[in-house]
């Protein structure tokens, strides 16, 4: 019994590969083209939380750490994955307090991504957090991370010079200048992110 998935006719879903984090779904399909083919899909068990902290001089805080799938070192802003139940407000301060110690007063949304969404089905949620009181950093046992306090200035360099190539951390830079120069972020994170922004073009 085959169903309409858009202009796709999907006959079969089998599960080719499952654990914790993701399933892999082979699918049996009939393209829209009318040929018969197949395509896979990586589903994802949690959803993906970002969060970019601002402090009130114009400076962030990255995360680096190994990532194994492509085996290099990358500096990213703090991220992670919560259950799809959870609010993602809530697994946005808790990624932020674990991979870095600080805790927020004020969390406001940026954006919404789907990401790699041609062969996932992974979903982001990402936040600017300000207000920041600094603490202990308590990573998972698995993780091991380093700091780097910089300016949202030179995090946009190290985007534009492909130095930091993290997708979900040039969503969140990209979507924070994009909502502060819109008016929709309220005076105090717009405000320095306005600043840096002006800093970058002098310097430019």
């Amino acid at each position: 019994m085959t169903r309409k998935v858009g202009p796709w006719q999907v006959r079969e879903i089998r599960a080719s590969y499952d654990n914790p984090w993701i399933r892999i779904d082979h699918h049996e399909v009939i393209r829209p083209d009318g040929v018969e083919g197949i395509y896979g899909v990586v589903r994802f068990a949690n959803l993906a939380v970002g969060v970019l902290p601002i402090f009130e001089d114009g400076t962030t805080m990255l995360v680096g750490q190994h990532r194994f799938p492509l085996d290099l070192y990358s500096w990213e802003l703090p991220e992670g994955g919560g259950p799809m139940g959870e609010p993602s407000e809530e697994t946005a301060r808790r990624e932020l307090a674990e991979e870095t110690g600080l805790k927020a007063s004020h969390l406001a949304p940026l954006g919404i991504a789907h990401m790699s969404n041609s062969v996932t089905d992974e979903r982001a949620e990402y936040y600017i957090a300000w207000g920041l009181e600094e603490g202990e950093a308590a990573p998972e046992p698995d993780e091991v991370l380093a700091l780097r306090r910089l300016p949202l200035s030179e995090v946009v360099m190290e985007i534009a010079k492909g130095r930091i190539t993290d997708s979900l951390t040039i969503l969140m830079v990209h979507g924070a200048i994009l909502n502060a120069q819109i008016g929709l972020l309220p005076d105090a994170p717009a405000g320095t992110i306005l600043s840096e922004m002006r800093r970058l073009q002098g310097a430019a």
